[in-house]
């Protein structure tokens, strides 16, 4: 029987030595994707973040800076873990809607690159804790221009009614607070559209949209910005071998429009920045799940049962996301009918895909979902006391441990009698 390699790795070797749920990554494709995305933006004045909220820990952080990227954290979770990785603070960025101030106070500390405000009541904090420490801090301003990029309405993020960034009627007065602030170095604008944009033309009314917005601001204001972060979303497929975003094609696409509109609006071009997740980690991922049973109700449908589900992949449950999976342990076998891929929670909702096609599946069979790399790890959660998966590494042949498997003791961790 044939067994379903991955990053040169025999994916059954890998479940029996590290256990199922299994999140395994190609660390040779997460590379390939950020040199690429490097490679889009040289010559450009223009850089490439990394959106940590995709996929991250100690190894990702690290990998992500051997690689040259900067790196968004959008909580002090994942800023410490920046720090933890040693990774270089001029190039992280503090991102969210809702930051603390114990979140701001460490950026500040750490001598954080750049803050990207989301609300004037931040704004007048971080001024208030950048004059009590008489430093001067980086920031661009996160806007709402009213844009609803064609995606799934909860990673749409940049229409008018959202929760992040500054609205448009309020843009001005946030400017001039900062531009009045000492310890603030307005440096420019942020939009992040939404996710799994799959069409250039949400990018290009974007650019067009920002640049006219930063021609109305220097008249009304003076200032002329430096900086211009259009965020991220570059889509990924849903299913294996269905059409991603080709991530280059769009970058290069977007900064000749940046570029053309500076020009006809007499400004000075910013730095342009990016902020891909998905597009970097999604489809380096597979998840392995090993089968418990299989259940046929007559008439009506064929659930399998595996050891893992919504607590290690919530995206079907949130966004109405749709998987297909492969038989790791005999990739010959024909798939032949079609079956519910059920996980393990007290939830009929626990479902990772509600018809697929599946080959004659039995007790012990492997099952590897693709496209699992991004928002799957991030997301995990502890329902029904379910413990973390492993996270390995491969490439080349080669398995290392990023995260080890959550124990039954770790998961009583901070728990008192």
């Amino acid at each position: 029987m044939n067994h379903l390699i991955w990053g040169g790795c025999d994916t059954v070797t890998l479940a029996k030595q590290y256990g199922t749920p299994l999140y395994v990554m190609d660390e040779a494709m997460l590379r390939d994707r950020c040199r690429r995305l490097r490679a889009a933006v040289a010559g450009r004045n223009a850089r490439v973040c990394y959106a940590g909220k995709a996929f991250l820990n100690v190894a990702m952080a690290r990998l992500v800076d051997e690689e040259g990227l900067c790196l968004d954290t959008v909580s002090l979770g994942e800023f410490h873990v920046a720090c933890a990785a040693g990774f270089p603070m001029e190039r992280v960025t503090l991102h969210g809607n809702a930051k603390t101030e114990a979140f701001l106070a460490a950026g500040l500390e750490k001598r954080v690159g750049t803050v990207a405000v989301d609300s004037e009541d931040e704004l007048a904090l971080l001024a208030s804790l950048c004059a009590k420490r008489g430093l001067r801090q980086k920031i661009l301003l996160r806007l709402s221009p009213g844009i609803e990029a064609h995606t799934h309405r909860f990673i749409q993020t940049a229409q008018k009614d959202c929760k992040f960034g500054v609205p448009l009627a309020h843009l001005e007065r946030a400017v001039r607070f900062a531009l009045g602030a000492p310890g603030l170095d307005l440096a420019g604008l942020h939009v992040h559209v939404g996710s799994q944009i799959r069409d250039v033309e949400t990018y290009l009314l974007t650019a067009d949209r920002m640049t006219e917005i930063m021609r109305s601001l220097r008249e009304a204001t003076g200032f002329a910005a430096r900086e211009l972060d259009l965020g991220g979303g570059f889509g990924i497929p849903e299913r294996p071998g269905a059409a991603g975003a080709p991530a280059e094609r769009f970058v290069a696409a977007i900064l000749d429009r940046v570029d053309a509109r500076c020009a006809e609006l007499g400004l000075p071009r910013p730095e342009v920045a990016f902020e891909p997740g998905r597009w970097v980690a999604g489809e380096a991922g597979i998840t392995l799940y090993t089968v418990q049973g299989v259940k046929e109700i007559p008439g009506v449908r064929t659930y399998v049962a595996v050891d893992g589900g919504m607590t290690d992949n919530p995206r079907p449950q949130l966004y109405q996301a749709e998987y297909g999976v492969r038989l790791a342990n005999d990739t010959d076998r024909p798939a032949g009918r079609r079956a519910a891929i059920a996980g393990p929670c007290c939830e009929t909702g626990d479902v990772l895909t509600l018809d697929t096609p599946v080959p004659e599946l039995r007790r012990g069979d492997l099952l590897a979902v693709p496209l699992t790399g991004a928002y799957n790890y991030s997301m995990f959660s502890t329902y029904n006391c379910a413990l973390r998966p492993a996270v390995i590494f491969v490439r080349d042949g080669q398995a290392r441990v990023a995260v080890r498997r959550q124990t039954f003791d770790e998961l009583l961790c901070g728990q008192l009698e």
